[in-house]
């Protein structure tokens, strides 16, 4: 594992709203690729993107709800979209509904260092959900969730089929020293 200039976390503002969109096609392009067969649902569009995540509940400052941005060095290098819906129905304290690095820095520690940055500033009950056909990201969330050193409780489930397909990881994030 190669060691990338410092990682950087801060909240998204609604003056980076063309930087998430941008980010966001990368994201939905990789989903593309575990999509099953059949699916219409990641097309692109006529100019050539797919339709854009519905951040509208970010932008509108809505209780819980928060967008933040990685970078590494100056440099864009992701995302992370925390809410407050529950995969296993209901709500929760914090959900990672999106979490996205660029695949220029994977396997390099910038996803572990964005989520203890993440969990550091956001302290609460946690879940974080994995589609059952993305199995690199079953191989990221518990050793990551396991690494941060203020996450404890940490639990697996499984969806039930109709809330959610795959396991979700629930788990206790300590108030920490966070940006």
């Amino acid at each position: 594992m190669t060691k990338d200039p410092a990682v950087r976390v801060r909240p998204a503002t609604v003056a980076d709203k063309a930087l998430l969109e941008g980010l966001a096609q990368f994201y939905l392009y990789d989903f593309s690729e575990i999509e099953p067969d059949g699916s219409t649902r990641l097309e692109f569009d006529e100019r050539g993107h797919f339709q854009v995540y519905a951040f509208d509940a970010y932008w509108r400052g809505t209780d819980g709800f928060h967008a933040l941005l990685f970078f590494v060095g100056a440099h864009p290098a992701g995302f992370a979209l925390i809410n407050t819906l529950s995969h296993r129905g209901g709500t929760v304290e914090r959900n990672m509904g999106e979490f996205f690095v660029a695949r220029r820095y994977r396997r390099r520690g910038v996803a572990r260092e964005a989520l203890r940055q993440i969990l550091a500033t956001y302290p609460g009950q946690w879940e974080a959900a994995v589609m059952e056909r993305n199995t690199a990201a079953q191989a990221f969330w518990p050793a990551a969730i396991a690494a941060a050193p203020n996450a404890s409780a940490i639990a697996r489930h499984e969806g039930d089929g109709e809330h959610w397909r795959g396991p979700i990881w629930s788990f206790r994030a300590a108030a920490g020293h966070g940006w």
